[in-house]
């Protein structure tokens, strides 16, 4: 039987983030150890808003993942000298560095459940991703029963659906950390193109793993998950016919607009160059001229089209 979450939605916000990339680099980095901490925050109809983190000791044994030490003392001294500071914010859930789940995390959040009124989520988060997309999942802990009835019932993790989410304070601090850390020398025009290159990175990733997991279905080594598939179903509805002659026009006419535009522009830089020569030897390099001159005729294109 298929479980089914309380849990819609879990929120994170980039202070905890922080938080747990510093706690990483302090104590586990260079290493193949994890780092572990509780998250606070409240729950709303169930959205888990976790504004709040901070880090526990925690150790375990490489070879027998069921030997692990969590100390209990360092947990309740921090939780209420956080309760002092805020009241509001609640023990929601724990972290970990993963990158995956392991073994005993079902046993740690079970422990957990004795610090927290709700019921705890999982956060994993990759401190050093592999994968395009967010550096984070979040897991819910619910009790699975077999249709068969075989089994009793068992905690088992399933995912919860995240975002990033800040206040107006945090989005100011945000953005302040990220002109230290944005290249200036960079155009827009190429950061553009590279978010773009980012994305289609990640949509091909995310189509493998639903190739991956629709050939292991069909190899019987996993079973039919009737939820995912709809999930599929809603995708592939999503996708346009491209049999629609007004729809492949209407690209059609898209591209060569677009591609217009960018020959437009190579031909005005051309005909800079060719008239000021000095141009490249100025402050400006000759892919900042270029960048100029097709942002200028895409202007004007675009003011004489509309």
């Amino acid at each position: 039987m298929a479980p089914t979450p309380d849990r819609e939605k879990v929120v994170l916000h980039p202070l905890v983030l922080l938080s747990v990339v510093d706690h990483y680099n302090r104590v586990a980095r260079d290493t193949k150890k994890r780092v572990v901490g509780v998250l606070l925050g409240e729950v709303h109809k169930g959205v888990v808003d976790v504004s709040n983190s901070f880090a526990l000791p925690f150790e375990e044994d490489d070879h027998d993942p069921n030997i692990w030490f969590l100390d209990h003392s360092f947990l309740e001294g921090m939780y209420r000298m956080m309760k002092k500071v805020n009241a509001r914010e609640k023990v929601v859930g724990w972290y970990s560095t993963g990158p995956k789940i392991r073994e005993a995390d079902i046993n740690i959040n079970q422990l957990l459940t004795r610090f927290s009124d709700v019921s705890p989520v999982l956060v994993i988060c990759e401190v050093e991703p592999k994968e395009i997309g967010l550096p984070f999942t979040a897991y819910y802990a619910v009790d699975e029963v077999r249709e068969d009835g075989t089994d009793k019932s068992q905690k088992v993790f399933i995912s919860v659906p995240t975002e990033v989410g800040q206040t107006e304070a945090e989005e100011i601090g945000v953005e302040h950390l990220l002109r230290d850390v944005k290249d200036a020398t960079i155009s827009t025009l190429a950061t553009d193109v590279g978010a773009k290159l980012e994305a289609l990175k990640g949509l091909t990733s995310r189509l493998q793993e639903m190739q991956q997991y629709m050939q292991l279905v069909l190899d019987g080594r996993l079973p039919i998950n009737q939820d995912i598939m709809t999930y599929f179903q809603d995708i592939f509805n999503l996708l346009p016919n491209m049999n629609v002659e007004s729809l492949a026009s209407s690209l059609a006419v898209k591209s060569n607009d677009t591609m217009m535009v960018i020959n437009l522009a190579s031909l005005h830089t051309l005909r800079l160059i060719a008239r000021d020569p000095n141009l490249v030897c100025a402050n400006l390099s000759c892919t900042t001229a270029v960048e100029s001159a097709m942002m200028m005729v895409a202007c004007l294109v675009f003011k004489t089209c509309f």
